[in-house]
């Protein structure tokens, strides 16, 4: 795409502006990293220009605090101060149900995605949000913790001017189906290859 000119104009119905200011679904998934950081930038683009964010994060930590959420949240401080940019609510829906589920059973474990994407759905409907970052949502739709048709169902008929991210590994066909965008991190190399463990502002 050169200069922003795009390689079809389809016959639709809409004017330039009516397509350029559609509301889209993004999946980023992928073995490679950069998945829910190429998000958490959109959240960082949205804010600036007065959208209200919603992050929702699914399967890391309760306890894991990332550094886009010390940014994001000081972000929404200094909205509710000045009124710049836009306002941001962080949630992370469950306690302590990472990859290791060390804590509570699968069972609540399933129950604590489920009641996250019902309140999720709630906002949706109700237009709370113009951005929604629903980061590692793949995970809790392959385990069937939630039902993909629901989601996609809510996702193709959501009201008003709604983007919705959703970040993880294989990402289910219903999922990619319905994406407007869809971006496949490869891993080529990555530190943990030769050893080397996470470290700050790289990985939080």
């Amino acid at each position: 795409m050169a200069r922003g000119t795009v390689p079809t104009v389809p016959d639709d119905g809409k004017t330039t502006r009516q397509r350029r200011t559609s509301p889209l679904v993004v999946v980023h998934s992928g073995a490679g990293k950069g998945k829910s950081t190429a998000a958490f930038g959109l959240a960082l683009r949205g804010w600036n220009q007065g959208w209200s964010i919603g992050v929702f994060q699914f399967v890391k930590s309760a306890k894991w605090r990332v550094g886009e959420e010390n940014a994001l949240t000081a972000l929404g401080r200094l909205h509710e101060q000045t009124g710049e940019g836009g306002p941001v609510e962080w949630h992370k829906m469950g306690a302590g149900w990472s990859w290791s589920r060390k804590q509570g059973s699968e069972e609540d474990h399933a129950q604590a995605a489920l009641e996250g994407w019902r309140e999720i759905r709630r906002r949706i409907e109700a237009e709370t949000h113009q951005l929604y970052v629903l980061d590692e949502f793949t995970y809790v739709l392959k385990w069937g913790w939630v039902d993909v048709s629901e989601v996609v169902e809510v996702l193709q008929n959501r009201p008003g001017y709604q983007h919705v991210v959703i970040t993880g590994r294989d990402p289910h066909p219903d999922l990619l189906a319905i994406a407007d965008l869809a971006t496949e991190m490869t891993k080529i190399t990555h530190p943990f290859d030769r050893g080397q463990k996470g470290q700050r502002g790289i990985e939080w």
